[in-house]
């Protein structure tokens, strides 16, 4: 499994589904062989560069580690946001870490009248229940010259296994529009809902919160890592992987 995308039905018990998910997701993660480690993770911190002496926002912080790891790097000061609030990392004067949700994060205390450098948005911004409002949000959040990275997983993916769950073409399964129910690969007694989307859709929700893209890339597994996991170079050969967005925003009008 890539890292989380899974987007829960938010006519459900979201929140509770999460936290009964978390802890399975954390520790799938921490697997020698999980892909965050070793594509996800890598890429993200490469484009996020050097930290030192910034301010970061992580909205879907998980457990809080890789916040830990940016405030290790250097990082000026942390906040970690996540719905769980299954939280590993100790929370310190400059690293806190509060349950909430990401959707609305200007209504969070710990964020209120604040601005940050860097607004993390990994694999998350699938459970935000307005989109393009959270990326404006995120966007009024942000200081002079700071950016948003933003993770999704590629969506020729999810087509891809529709059309082996129905039989049906990849054009067909690329252009639903019908939300896609399935078990967890975390745990197979939660079944989560992700809604459908192209590259194009992505692309306009960046537009519509007044964001352009400065960056993109889909990372893949190193010659040496492809060698040492073969399952895992032929998992990324069928579904592809995932896109990093380093999105700033557009001048105002």
């Amino acid at each position: 499994m890539t890292a989380a995308d899974t987007h829960l039905d938010t006519g459900r018990d979201a929140e509770g589904t999460w936290t009964r998910l978390a802890a399975d997701y954390e520790r799938a993660r921490g697997r020698q062989d999980s892909l965050d480690r070793l594509v996800e993770w890598p890429a993200q911190r490469e484009m996020l560069g050097d930290v030192t002496g910034l301010s970061v926002l992580d909205l879907g912080c998980g457990n809080g580690t890789k916040l830990a790891e940016l405030m290790a790097d250097g990082a000026a000061a942390g906040v970690g946001v996540d719905i769980s609030g299954d939280f590993v990392a100790a929370s310190t004067p400059h690293l806190r870490l509060v349950q909430g949700d990401l959707s609305r994060p200007i209504d969070i205390s710990e964020v209120a009248g604040r601005t940050f450098d860097r607004i993390l948005l990994l694999q998350s911004f699938g459970y935000a229940t307005d989109p393009i409002e959270t990326l404006r949000q995120a966007r009024e959040l942000l200081a002079k010259d700071g950016f948003i990275l933003l993770t999704r997983t590629q969506p020729i993916r999810y087509a891809v296994e529709r059309t082996e769950a129905n039989g049906t073409s990849l054009g067909e399964e690329y252009f639903a529009t019908s939300p896609h129910t399935y078990r967890s690969g975390w745990n197979d007694d939660i079944t989560l809902t992700k809604r459908t989307y192209t590259i194009s859709d992505l692309l306009n929700t960046f537009s519509a919160a007044g964001l352009w893209v400065e960056k993109a890339i889909e990372p893949q597994l190193s010659e040496a890592d492809a060698r040492r996991f073969p399952h895992k170079q032929e998992w990324m050969n069928r579904y592809l992987g995932i896109l990093v967005f380093r999105l700033r925003p557009l001048p105002r009008a």
